[in-house]
């Protein structure tokens, strides 16, 4: 699959949502429209460069609105051939960070976005180096979609990077909790990177467990 494409994929799969987290940003968004039908918990433009040595990449994300940004990521120190990629995602950049994720000696990226108006339900953008000549995007899993661990979500993810995993937290909610409230602790969501058959990568989940 030629890079373009890849990129298409991409981004058709984050203008997609699933339709569970779809529903869940539209109720959510419902019950808070007569407090504060304009509200949208700002994010400030994402403007970022993150290296491992001399090569890494520069994030660039407007911020504007929640439902439409342009996201643009240029690679640094890589082989002249390697073009940076410019393209329009639903959400809004909130972080990255950068390390070898599938310790072949090459710097990874991911990107933390955040796709509705309260900054609430998260989503990860991750370019691969391939040796420093060219990127392969991938998306995050859902959690809404894996009936394993989506029951009691309802957003407020965290990422993180921890020592070449990619580390997914959220509260969860018990039925009749209040909003603010979430009274059945924090799932824990573990990924690694890993080869997908046909070329490309995905993300594994590797493990997960429940803290209270």
């Amino acid at each position: 699959m030629g890079e373009g494409i890849s990129f298409q994929v991409i981004f058709t799969n984050m203008k997609q949502l699933s339709i569970l987290k779809q529903l869940s940003i539209l109720l959510f968004a419902g019950v808070l429209f007569f407090a504060s039908a304009s509200a949208q918990v700002p994010l400030a433009k994402f403007d970022s460069t993150l290296k491992i040595g001399k090569t890494g990449y520069r994030v660039d994300c407007k911020n504007k609105k929640y439902d439409e940004n342009q996201l643009t990521v240029r690679p640094i120190g890589f082989d002249g051939g390697a073009r940076e990629v410019s393209f329009i995602i639903r959400g809004r950049v909130a972080k990255a960070e950068i390390d070898d994720l599938n310790s072949d000696g090459y710097p990874d990226l991911v990107v933390y976005v955040f796709n509705d108006s309260n900054a609430i339900f998260g989503s990860v953008f991750a370019f691969i180096s391939e040796a420093n000549k060219s990127i392969s995007p991938l998306v995050l899993p859902d959690p809404m979609m894996d009936g394993k661990i989506n029951e009691g979500y309802k957003g407020h993810d965290q990422f993180s990077l921890m020592q070449g995993f990619l580390m997914e937290k959220f509260p969860i909610y018990k039925t009749g909790d209040d909003k603010d409230k979430p009274t059945g602790g924090t799932r824990v969501l573990l990924y690694q990177l890993a080869k997908r058959d046909g070329g490309g990568y995905k993300f594994d989940q590797v493990r997960h467990y429940d803290s209270h």
